[in-house]
């Protein structure tokens, strides 16, 4: 059955007849290959992107544990991982711009497209385009995806080749992206710790969890914290003299209930080691004379203002629990712990051997005030009422402590019953000795956020 003259199949057969030159010499065909063998490098070239940035740790692992001259040559590409993408980029970008060129060529020989330029655009550029996403990055990711090691393997040493040629290309790209880094992160630094946490607080509003707001405002928090905010300090350490026979340690030990305890010379700011509990226990039955000092561990020394979140980082790469605050001088200041660090995030964590005595120091008489130890730090202040921790900056000085917060205040050790005011506070001394404040009753004037500890 014959189709009408109107029919649309005829009339585009009948334009491609019309517009076909017949002009496929061998030179055409010879593009036709270097066009397909340009396409198969595009392939490679974009699997290998998601090869190299896809690798699981479990196959890192694989390829070091391998002695092989290519995993080496893996291994090199990955520790500069902005030099390779780089050089993927800029060899991507050739291949697919040679190919663009090419099959326009090709086209423009095969076909005439004077009378029909829409079906010209549609060929030299939706077509040409097509075939390069499908086959040029789409499908070869996808397989990419599924082998990793197999296509690291297969362009590891190809890209290094590629990576020499377009060295010049790539370190200009990667000077420029050094600077819009640089520019960007200058741009984040102007986002407050403050604005972070009021940002915190209306998603609380729109009924965030507690819990999880608590534990993000932590998170904001975390890198601003120094050690002296959340140091046990000395005077409420635990600690055994060099000197102590092995009995009076064990006692010491069952009444701390705590697993690891600094050990000193004479003075406290002569730390000698630390003693893990766990070191003691095959010789738990000895007598007086066992040489317990043998046990000690090294100790780790910390400075007041070294900030929470690097010292997390060194007790997982140290693989410790517990450093000694030292001061300016090399006196001991306090103690922290893993434990102290990870709750400034996650909020107290108490254990069946904690007593109310280990938190901090407090009880709540009404939504307004409040009966705190001396020795509480302001860190814990703030976060049981519900206010800022920057709260005090204006006049706290060198003060760790609440009771140091009234001693800037006042400068001087006051009296039983005396009364201050600052800002939204207003302070009673209810117990004091000649050395220092005991006891201190605090009245808000207004109450702090909602998060604030019960």
């Amino acid at each position: 059955m014959d189709l009408p003259d109107s029919d649309p199949y005829i009339q585009l057969v009948s334009i491609m007849i019309s517009i076909f030159t017949g002009n496929f010499t061998p030179g055409i065909a010879f593009l036709f290959f270097v066009i397909i063998l340009l396409l198969i490098c595009s392939a490679l070239i974009s699997g290998a992107e998601i090869a190299f940035f896809s690798l699981t740790p479990s196959q890192l692992k694989e390829i070091k544990s391998k002695e092989l001259p290519v995993n080496k040559t893996i291994l090199a590409h990955l520790k500069g991982p902005k030099r390779l993408l780089a050089t993927i980029l800029i060899s991507n970008n050739f291949v697919n711009v040679a190919i663009v060129i090419l099959s326009t060529y090709v086209s423009s020989q095969l076909f005439d497209f004077t009378m029909a330029p829409v079906l010209g655009f549609l060929v030299e550029a939706i077509v040409i385009t097509f075939f390069i996403l499908l086959f040029g990055e789409i499908m070869p990711k996808i397989y990419a995806n599924q082998r990793q090691i197999q296509v690291a393997n297969l362009m590891a040493r190809p890209l290094a080749v590629l990576s020499k040629l377009f060295y010049p290309l790539s370190f200009m790209l990667m000077g420029t992206t050094k600077v819009i880094d640089k520019k960007i992160a200058s741009q984040g630094q102007n986002i407050s710790m403050s604005d972070l946490s009021d940002a915190i607080d209306l998603t609380a509003e729109k009924g965030a969890p507690a819990e999880e707001t608590k534990i993000l405002k932590g998170i904001v928090r975390f890198s601003d914290i120094e050690v002296s905010e959340i140091m046990r300090s000395r005077m409420d350490i635990v600690a055994v003299e060099i000197s102590m026979p092995f009995k009076k340690v064990i006692e010491v030990v069952v009444e701390s209930g705590y697993s690891r305890i600094p050990a000193f010379e004479e003075s406290f700011d002569n730390i000698k080691g630390v003693l893990y509990i766990k070191d003691l226990l095959p010789f738990i039955n000895s007598d007086d004379g066992f040489d317990w000092i043998s046990l000690l561990r090294p100790s780790f020394f910390v400075p007041e203002n070294k900030k929470i979140n690097d010292l997390l980082q060194e007790f997982q790469e140290k693989k410790i629990h517990l450093a000694i605050v030292v001061d300016e001088y090399g006196g001991t200041s306090g103690l922290v712990t893993m434990e102290d660090i990870i709750e400034e995030i996650i909020g107290e964590i108490t254990d069946e051997f904690d007593t109310p005595e280990d938190g901090i120091g407090f009880k709540k008489l009404d939504d307004l005030n409040y009966l705190f130890e001396g020795k509480t730090s302001i860190n814990d202040f703030c976060k049981v009422t519900g206010f800022d921790d920057d709260v005090f900056d204006e006049i706290k000085g060198d003060a760790d402590s609440l009771a140091g917060i009234i001693l800037e205040l006042l400068g001087e050790i006051p009296e039983k019953g005396k009364d201050i005011s600052y800002r939204d506070f207003r302070f009673k001394i209810i117990s004091v000795d000649k050395r220092r404040i005991k006891q201190i009753k605090v009245t808000l004037t207004k109450p702090g956020h909602e998060d604030a500890e019960a």
